[in-house]
């Protein structure tokens, strides 16, 4: 997370394509966006987790930083769906 964007708000938006949605996650700061595509049966939540870790891993390496808490590591136990 930016030290710009302390309090965390960030722009998500949802846009249904058939038995997809795509999701773009945008810090109001930097204005950085990051896009991720995902089934339809997935709920808003998890959708909206998985964009703003990307958005998170985006704007760490951009940074020159190292990959954060919210990135998978290799000891992270493997979950079922998209991980982008």
């Amino acid at each position: 997370m930016s030290p710009d964007n302390a309090k965390g708000e960030y722009i998500v938006e949802f846009q249904q394509h058939g038995s997809s949605v795509k999701v773009s996650a945008i810090d109001p700061v930097t204005m950085m966006e990051v896009s991720i595509v995902g089934p339809s049966s997935v709920g808003q939540e998890e959708l909206k987790r998985t964009a703003l870790a990307k958005l998170h891993y985006v704007m760490s390496k951009k940074d020159g930083g190292a990959a954060t808490e919210n990135t998978p590591t290799l000891d992270t136990p493997k979950k079922p769906g998209i991980v982008v």
